[in-house]
């Protein structure tokens, strides 16, 4: 669990941009210690908590890339076609040893071990065959149609680097280099909570001003997809004395604490003060929208962050400011999401000094182009509004705006997570 010291996030000030924000916070946080060894059918989405370096070449020896006829190139006439009797025959599977192709050529299937004086294979559909001797045509290149021992990784290289997070083309790497399990980082513990009166259980009746609490879903679902173990929490009502109660209690477990909602300044919001009663609180103004109400602070050791009760803020700031904390303490190597280049098929004005995030859906341009649409409602509290589109657009801190037109960043959300 981390342990921080309680100012070690002492950089309050005015509004701050995201990237500030965000490379003060890496360099204050640890990365947490611990690590696991896991069979490679459950370490999908895990951290690999060491470079994982290959024992063995791959391919693991010289082999035939197409069904055909291995030869020595040496053996190849300079200047039209070479005839040579046919010798032995290698599948996949079968050993090359004692079969030689010198002065001969011998039958071979994809993936078979290479004769060891052969260097070049013939393409079966590039041959003529006349009984137990075959045509061989001019102009192929030595090595022709060969994988070479260590082509795809030399023995000793790494084939997983430490902090990746593994998908399922790393476990087929890690499976052909002969690894059956990987060391990972452990998972980080995060207690969730959401905060608020108004808010009842998905599911429970809603009584005069109630709503059902979405955020903690929402939130839950996707520090899941990030490789977190959530501990849900549920509801903190608004009351000081709870709060100050719980909150400690849930750092002495966990590697972070995120809540979303009573972070602004209103009289009702009282997760600032019950953090800064339990430990230290630096209240952000981040230039971002939606999302501006952002806290980070700690108790008794353990980084907390308080996001903002809107959904789509929560939504916004979870990708942009919450992913990276969660590399960083996870020991994940991150690596910023990459936008689309889209066109804008709208005009949109927007203040200086603060990133905007804009839901659009994307449609075909006349020309085949792919174009962003505006989502019709802005609201941060319209959920619809991230289930009818089809991603962000990012808008930088000093535009003014945007014209049709105008060539945007794109993040779509099916691949933000």
């Amino acid at each position: 669990m981390a342990q921080l010291t309680d100012d070690c996030f002492a950089f309050g000030g005015p509004l701050m941009s995201v990237e500030e924000a965000v490379a003060r916070i890496g360099e204050r946080l640890p990365t947490l210690s611990g690590t696991e060894t896991v069979p490679l059918a459950e370490a999908d989405g895990r951290i690999a908590a060491a470079d994982l370096r290959a024992a063995i070449d791959l391919p693991p020896f010289m082999n035939s890339a197409v069904d055909g006829y291995a030869v020595r190139f040496a053996d190849l006439a300079q200047a039209g076609e070479t005839v040579l009797p046919l010798r032995g025959r290698l599948a996949a599977g079968a050993s090359a040893e004692g079969v030689g192709a010198a002065g001969a050529a011998v039958r071979i299937f994809t993936g078979a071990p290479m004769p060891g004086d052969a260097d070049t294979v013939f393409m079966q559909e590039d041959v003529r065959l006349e009984g137990d001797r075959v045509g061989l045509p001019p102009g192929l290149k030595r090595g022709a149609n060969c994988r070479p021992a260590g082509e795809d990784l030399a023995r000793g290289g790494v084939a997983i680097p430490a902090g990746r997070r593994l998908t399922p083309q790393d476990l087929a790497l890690a499976a052909a280099v002969g690894l059956d399990a990987l060391p990972v980082r452990r998972r980080l513990r995060v207690a969730l909570f959401s905060t608020g009166n108004e808010l009842a259980e998905p599911g429970a009746p809603l009584g005069p001003g109630a709503i059902h609490d979405s955020n903690r879903i929402l939130i839950g679902a996707l520090l899941r997809r990030l490789g977190a173990e959530v501990s849900d929490l549920g509801i903190l009502r608004d009351d000081p004395a709870a709060l100050g109660a719980r909150l400690p209690e849930a750092a002495r477990s966990h590697d972070l604490i995120l809540t979303s909602g009573g972070v602004s300044t209103g009289e009702e919001d009282h997760v600032k003060a019950a953090v800064e009663a339990a430990g230290t609180l630096v209240f952000w103004r981040l230039a971002i929208k939606p999302g501006r109400p952002v806290a980070m602070g700690v108790i008794g050791g353990t980084p907390f962050i308080g996001l903002p009760g809107n959904p789509v803020a929560v939504y916004v700031t979870l990708l942009f400011v919450v992913r990276p904390i969660l590399a960083r303490l996870g020991g994940a190597t991150y690596a910023p999401p990459l936008p689309q280049p889209v066109r804008a098929a709208f005009p949109y004005r927007k203040k200086t000094g603060r990133r905007e995030y804009v839901r659009v859906s994307l449609r075909r341009g006349a020309d085949g182009a792919l174009e962003a649409v505006k989502h019709p409602r802005d609201g941060a509290g319209v959920i619809t509004s991230l289930t009818e589109s089809d991603g962000l657009l990012e808008l930088a801190d000093d535009a003014r705006g945007v014209s049709a037109g105008d060539t945007v960043a794109f993040y779509p959300h099916a691949l933000l997570w």
